[in-house]
């Protein structure tokens, strides 16, 4: 190992698990250690060693105790602030993954298109519980063309695409806009550009992209179709982490949706590319079949979905 360098320290010894995370909101709400263990299921005297650990973990004091109570330090709030987002990503991530178990009881079966089911989703899913927990739901995700198959083969209760328009044999309301973009990592010559691309060369450019049958590709398909179509693609990949991960490598331009590149854009992993003249706006959907209008849990859903957006 060169001067300079340090071994990596493994993300898990660096953050605190989710549980002390939970426990340091507990505080924040409760003013009180003693309540807050409570609330969490555990001892005081345990609420308190867990607090120390973190705050040798992090480095920081993050409460203050006295005989009135436990107040956070100043940055014990800041660190509050981010635990937040960690618990309700983790919550997520939870609703999420108990949809894709696909458990016997289901009661509410829903379809959905790879950037809502990853993006959306799992925040509906979330309402969706607090509003009615008796409610079981199992989750298939795949690209637009499989929420399609699945809702006309009575497979799926409610669906959510991508594409330009309701798919032929179903039903649909448009719950959210959405817009395609073109990124590349930041090495790449385009981002080095200082006028918008020209259509005709994002047409003619072999790009990182989702398969056929996708929404993204159905809509990127359509806007490129004036100016020559799109070349035969240099990667075609099935998900949008993927393609993102090529982008980032600098295997080559990608096009996703701007609902999926707030990270990378964020954290300049990827650079955004303007193109002149070329509109790649698309309404987002929940579809069901024709004449088979929403009810139940579906219904419910559907309405916690539009009034989320």
């Amino acid at each position: 190992m060169s001067d300079g360098e340090h071994e990596r320290v493994p993300l898990a010894r660096r953050v605190p698990d989710l549980g002390a995370l939970e426990l340091l909101l507990a505080v924040a709400r409760h003013g009180s250690l003693g309540r807050a263990a409570r609330e969490v299921g555990i001892t005081q005297p345990a609420a308190s060693s867990r607090i120390r650990s973190m705050e040798r973990q992090l480095g920081v004091a993050l409460v203050d105790r006295s005989p009135r109570g436990s107040r956070l330090t100043d940055a014990g709030a800041l660190v509050t602030d981010w635990a937040r987002r960690v618990v309700e990503a983790a919550e997520a991530f939870d609703a999420g993954a108990q949809a894709l178990r696909g458990r016997r009881d289901s009661r509410l079966r829903v379809a959905a298109s790879m950037t809502i089911a990853e993006y959306l989703l799992p925040g509906w899913l979330i309402a969706l519980r607090a509003e009615r927990p008796g409610t079981a739901v199992s989750l298939l995700a795949g690209n637009s063309a499989m929420v399609a198959r699945r809702l006309l083969a009575g497979e799926a209760d409610l669906g959510f695409v991508e594409g330009l328009a309701v798919p032929e044999g179903l039903d649909g309301t448009v719950i959210a806009r959405d817009r395609l973009v073109v990124v590349t990592a930041p090495t790449h010559p385009w981002a080095r550009r200082r006028k918008p691309l020209p259509p005709s060369e994002l047409a003619s450019t072999p790009l990182i992209l989702r398969e056929r049958g996708s929404g993204t590709r159905q809509v990127l398909d359509s806007a490129l179709s004036a100016h020559g179509g799109l070349a035969e693609p240099l990667l075609e990949l099935a998900s949008t982490t993927a393609v993102k991960a090529s982008a980032v490598s600098g295997a080559g331009p990608a096009v996703l949706s701007e609902l999926a590149l707030a990270e990378e854009l964020g954290a300049r992993r990827l650079t955004e590319i303007p193109v002149e003249g070329v509109d790649m706006a698309r309404a987002l959907r929940a579809v069901w079949p024709t004449s088979h209008r929403p009810t139940g849990p579906a219904r419910d859903l559907l309405a916690l979905t539009r009034g989320a957006v």
